[in-house]
């Protein structure tokens, strides 16, 4: 499909909206409100308010403004920053690699720990062993995001590339442990300890990915974000089921620490530090127009950004000095001073205040209603193919190929095609840019996700063939990739400045609402059944994503009508964490 048919597609798909809300994306904001076009303004809690493109010539302006440091991560080459951002990619594939990977062993490992109830003499005090070793896999799932209540203010306050080697150091000693440990305690503080290390890359790498690329960019990158998050579990999946047929499960875990250490080496001597704070400046755009490096024909980097919501012209300042670049050796140091002069106390704080602005809570209900499903059923995946396919666990493994098909279409479907939308709306409005732009392309999503799960628990429920099941667990990961990717850069683009708080907030409801699905999915299919269940987790997705129409005409209001809420008024951030946009 061509991008001029995507365009007519929302065109007529969105036109309702357009009619019922009137011209909602940003009312007080038009082409002709701006004061000097060819001057650099200072945005202050803009809250996604931006002007993307140029209003007398439709050129992309790059948001944020690139300094003149040859340091600026901003300013370095594509393929260095595309090459850091697969590094980070390959940092989050193994972090859910062994977070869910090893469930596919679940039975062998209930085995190994309780050897005196196996299901054909003992069955229900397997299944109760069974729920016990299930706790390896959902304290590793809840301190893979309530951990980085940790990580991120560490990041914020001393950089990104630190906390990287850090967390992946702790990783790797955690999966060596796990190999060697055969009591259930010592496994599950193995594992605890695994969840706590592994959850920093999930939640840093947006922010990562925020500091290296410009807001016209951002969407295409965090999609392979999104797809190495989801791919990760079915990679894990896979391997671990293959590890098995011919090996102990524990091996899993020491290939796993092989890949570890290898991205840990890759870090440590390829990671340099993405961390930047901007100054404040103004800059005439008649001296950087420059013509960006992609395929659109007529796109030129007019370097302004115009005023959008109570700022303030900054005050001429003389040209600062040329920095010099920064050689290899000292672009391994570990610890590049502080990036701001926020306590961490407040840095803490920070996103339980953001879980209750709106947009951000909308989007942790929609990663909890996908990734969140999704450790649902990886919980009892193993036990349930069993019993309805008699499979063993390297055949429960190679479905999940349907997982990683899945995860690879949605890189477009959420990247891509978010940014077309977010694109369309963006000319529709004048060249300004609202973060709710992006919205409507999670309209598959809507339609996929309870399909998925509806798949899913019929297939299991009537024992239907092997690929019903299989199926709901492509379109399940589809919509992980397409859906989280949407809503992540939703908030990321609203609440920019604190990208790491925001994510953090996301992703840690996101860690505590899989951690008690893990509790409750097995009594809760044992007593209704995989049909009633997954049905009502359907339903339930479905009402959640639905929600994006009421952001969508009401969205801008809303945020910044909450942003001026008491409660709220204590995680407004300083100064020195704005990024220019």
């Amino acid at each position: 499909m061509s991008e001029n048919s995507l365009k007519h597609f929302f065109r007529i798909t969105t036109s309702w909206m357009s009619k019922m809300a009137g011209d909602h994306i940003a009312p007080t904001l038009r082409p002709d409100d701006y004061e000097d076009p060819k001057a650099e303004h200072i945005r202050q809690r803009t809250l996604g308010n931006v002007r993307l493109r140029h209003h007398e010539t439709n050129e992309i302006i790059l948001i944020p403004t690139p300094s003149n440091d040859p340091n600026d991560p901003l300013n370095w080459p594509k393929w260095y920053k595309k090459s850091i951002a697969v590094l980070v990619c390959l940092a989050i594939l193994m972090c859910n690699f062994l977070a869910a990977g090893p469930t596919v062993a679940i039975v062998n490992t209930t085995l190994d720990f309780f050897p005196a109830s196996p299901p054909t003499v003992d069955p229900t005090g397997f299944s109760a062993n069974v729920s016990r070793v299930a706790y390896f896999f959902s304290t590793t799932a809840l301190l893979q995001g309530t951990g980085n209540f940790i990580w991120v203010p560490l990041a914020n306050k001393y950089g990104r590339r630190p906390v990287y080697v850090a967390s992946y150091t702790l990783y790797l000693a955690t999966a060596i442990w796990a190999i060697f440990d055969h009591t259930y305690s010592g496994f599950l503080a193995a594992r605890i300890l695994m969840g706590f290390a592994s959850g920093a890359a999930e939640t840093i790498a947006p922010v990562t990915i925020s500091d290296l690329f410009f807001l016209h960019e951002r969407g295409s990158i965090m999609a392979l974000y999104t797809s190495f998050l989801s791919v990760g579990v079915g990679f894990g999946m896979i391997i671990a089921g293959l590890i098995t047929i011919n090996n102990d499960w524990r091996v899993i875990y020491e290939v796993a620490a092989a890949i570890i250490g290898t991205i840990l080496l890759l870090a440590f001597f390829a990671f340099p530090e993405t961390a930047f704070v901007r100054e404040d400046t103004v800059i005439d755009d008649a001296q950087h127009l420059q013509r960006l490096p992609s395929g659109h024909e007529s796109e030129k980097t007019h370097q302004t950004a115009d005023r959008v919501s109570d700022i303030e012209v900054a005050p001429q300042s003389p040209p600062s000095p040329v920095k010099k670049k920064k050689t290899y050796l000292q672009n391994l140091k570990l610890y590049n001073g502080v990036f701001t002069s926020e306590p961490l106390y407040k840095i803490f704080m920070r996103p339980f205040g953001l879980i209750l602005l709106p947009p951000v809570l909308w989007a942790a209900l929609v990663e909890s209603v996908t990734i969140g499903f999704l450790v649902a059923v990886t919980s009892n995946v193993d036990p349930a193919f069993l019993a309805t396919y008699n499979f063993e666990a390297w055949q429960v493994g190679l479905c999940f190929i349907s997982a990683c098909i899945g995860s690879a279409i949605g890189i477009p479907a959420g990247g891509k095609l978010g940014d077309v939308v977010a694109d369309y709306f963006t000319n529709k409005n004048g060249g300004i840019r609202e973060p709710e732009m992006r919205l409507p392309a999670i309209l598959p999503s809507l339609i996929t996700t309870p399909l998925a799960l509806v798949l899913y628990g019929v297939g299991i429920q009537q024992k239907l063939h092997w690929i019903c099941p299989t199926i709901g667990l492509g379109l399940l990961n589809f919509s992980i990739v397409q859906a989280t990717n949407i809503v992540l850069v939703y908030v990321i683009d609203a609440y920019r400045p604190v990208a790491g708080e925001v994510t953090l907030a996301v992703m840690g409801f996101k860690s505590l609402f899989g951690f008690l699905l893990s509790f409750y999915t097995n009594p809760w299919v044992d007593q209704s059944g995989y049909l009633d269940a997954y049905g009502a987790m359907a339903g339930i997705s479905a009402a959640i994503l639905i929600l994006w129409i009421v952001l969508y005409v009401w969205g801008q209001r809303i945020r910044h009508a909450t942003w001026s809420w008491p409660v709220i008024s204590y995680i407004h951030w300083n100064q020195d964490r704005e990024v220019g946009e």
